[in-house]
């Protein structure tokens, strides 16, 4: 028997690891299962060089709870150790300096296990007593049993294993029966183990073989992993229908994904995955944390902020990498050469993959656009080298459903759409049925109107103005239709300027509130004899402050209430109509008149209007 004390730089080596990752506590099932994947692992790269003789057998990782020893065991039949061995890599801690590790990582909540050979002894977070059993696939070589109560004193004794192989038998602790309970195992595995490249067997499952009457329920091994997942397949084996199942393997229950990258490079930095373009439609928040890191198989975590730009968080999928530096500061992963590597990367494959869809089949790319516009312009807005890609397949679509790229659509309105300042003049809507009144006088001018009524379009078309210059964006509520696109054209007003003064006056006493401000206007007289409108600038800044969360003091619901003094009913009848209740009447009825048009009369006000509207007419 051998007694010794293992070798670390202080005595609170194991207070200071449960200490410090206490609130990841369950990650020590990953850590156990991955050495013993590892084990095996060596065994059939050995075997593979002729250094093992025989047949390997099952080499099945096995999870065992025994409730009455209160025990969970691991059990490989890997590469074993020799007592040597168990000597060198049990009770050597690669570990400089405990103090110097909780300062420099205090603020780090993440999985530090593995970079600092403290997998193994993260079964202490959850044990008073922990035992390796083991025996090495050496001829001859004897068993060992080591055994630790968590202090920096253990044991290494010689049993009577006869099969090569570990058992990591762990002694639950009372503050940690939660993993002697089945389904928390279970949750456990299918979270970190379920693509692990060895079988994992968990107990037993029952399962139904043979069909009909012949059916019969039979026993059978739990495996929980899936050892050759579908990313690290080459695409040329794969077929639609076995992206779309491992998506449902990844995500059951949602909706089919429109397609998919299939990511694989060993140069400069290794990297395999695929990624999943779901169905967004005008959505962003609930798509989030849907892409799964890996490394070497092993699960990480599903927050890749640090590795993903955030416009391609949108998507869902998997990313395995052995060169990603993982569970240090944001600060480290961003100045991190391989980490900028695999962004620029992914980035880039993203757009390809899109531009590829675009040019290929435009009619299928356009009819995915509602899903997909989303993503593309959030993707302009976050990434600037997304953006150059971009420009040649991101699209603007009519409120007729019509397609185009930016080019295409400037070339297509610049002669009707050019303002004497020579800025093309993008006209624009969010909710084409509450300004069908205004998109009708843009018809007759002959004007075009574009729908852009995604959560991110505000932030998208100051963006594009910013970025290609000679383009206006303007909403159709904005102005009256003259004015949108600005001419050197003038309607002279059939009002002298008293008869315009009375007028004035009239709307001013009906339109009372802060932001509102009557304008009189000389339009066509065919155009509506009223008209609210929303100054551009200042509805532009309150949509921002509302999508951002912001507020920078009350901004007033900015309206122009545009009189039209060469409309019949204001030019004649209003001008001419001596009994001021009268006047007032009318004026009243021409602006409950613009409020509907606008969709803003209501209830008991649009009550009201109708029953106006029906005197009018009697």
């Amino acid at each position: 028997m051998q007694k010794g004390t293992i070798s670390v730089q202080t005595e609170n080596i194991f207070p200071i690891i449960k200490q410090f990752l206490y609130s990841d506590q369950e990650i020590f099932l990953r850590e156990l299962v991955s050495n013993a994947v590892d084990a095996t692992t060596k065994l059939k790269a050995l075997a593979s060089r002729g250094d093992v003789q025989g047949e390997l057998g099952d080499l099945t990782i096995e999870i065992l709870i025994d409730k009455e020893a209160k025990t969970l065991t691991i059990r490989d039949k890997g590469i074993g150790m020799t007592e040597e061995e168990v000597n060198k890599y049990l009770n050597q801690v690669a570990f400089s300096s405990a103090q110097e590790f909780l300062d420099t990582y205090k603020n780090d909540t993440g999985n530090i296990i593995g970079h600092f050979g403290l997998g193994f002894y993260s079964a202490f977070m959850v044990s008073n007593q922990v035992e390796a059993i083991t025996k090495s696939y050496k001829p001859d070589s004897q068993g060992v049993t080591w055994s630790c109560d968590g202090s920096p004193e253990y044991t290494i004794i010689e049993n009577e294993k006869v099969e090569r192989g570990t058992d990591i038998v762990l002694h639950i602790s009372d503050d940690a029966v939660e993993y002697l309970e089945d389904h928390r195992i279970e949750e456990l595995l299918q979270k970190y183990c379920r693509f692990l490249p060895v079988a994992i067997k968990f107990g037993t499952k029952k399962e139904m073989e043979g069909e009909g009457e012949a059916a019969v329920e039979t026993e059978v091994d739990n495996i929980i992993n899936n050892t050759h997942p579908l990313w690290k397949k080459q695409p040329n084996e794969l077929t639609d229908e076995d992206y779309k199942n491992f998506y449902e393997e990844l995500h059951p229950f949602a909706q089919a994904p429109m397609f998919w990258i299939h990511l694989n490079i060993d140069f400069p930095f290794n990297l395999t995955g695929v990624l999943y373009f779901p169905k967004l439609s005008n959505t962003l928040e609930n798509q989030r944390n849907k892409i799964q890191l890996y490394s070497n198989q092993v699960y990480v975590t599903d927050d890749v902020k640090d590795i993903v730009p955030e416009f391609l968080m949108l998507l869902h999928g998997v990313i395995d990498s052995p060169d990603i530096p993982l569970n240090v500061s944001r600060s480290y992963l961003q100045s991190d050469q391989n980490v900028k590597k695999i962004t620029g990367y992914i980035t880039k494959k993203v757009a390809d993959k899109l531009s590829e869809l675009f040019h290929k089949d435009r009619a299928a790319f356009e009819a995915k656009w509602n899903d997909l516009g989303v993503f593309v312009k959030y993707g302009m807005l976050s990434d600037e080298k997304f953006y150059e890609r971009a420009t040649d397949f991101v699209l603007l679509k009519n409120i007729d459903n019509q397609h185009f790229t930016i080019e295409e659509y400037k070339e297509k309105i610049k002669v009707t759409q050019t303002d004497k300042y020579d800025k093309v003049i993008f006209l624009y809507t969010h909710q084409p049925a509450a300004h069908d009144s205004f998109i009708q006088a843009t018809r007759k001018k002959g004007y075009d109107v574009l729908l852009m009524d995604t959560v991110i379009d505000n932030h998208f078309i100051q963006n594009l103005e910013y970025k290609l210059g000679n383009v206006t964006f303007v909403r159709v509520d904005s102005d009256t239709v003259d004015n949108l696109i600005q001419k050197d054209e003038k309607v002279e007003s059939v009002l002298s300027e008293k008869e315009q003064e009375t007028v004035k006056g009239i709307f001013e006493k009906l339109t009372t509130g802060p932001g509102n401000s009557v304008v009189l206007k000389a339009l066509s007289p065919e155009d509506q004899p009223v008209v609210i409108t929303r100054p551009e600038f200042m509805r532009r800044m309150k949509e921002m402050q509302s999508f951002q969360g912001m507020s920078f003091g009350d901004f007033p619901d900015s309206v122009n209430v545009v009189v039209n003094t060469n409309h019949p009913l204001v030019a004649q009848k209003l001008v001419s109509e001596k009994d001021g209740d009268k006047q007032i009447q009318l004026g009243r009825y021409l602006y409950d008149l613009a409020l509907l048009n606008q969709g803003m009369l209501k209830g008991a006000e649009l009550t009201a209007f109708i029953n106006k509207s029906l005197n009018y007419v009697q």
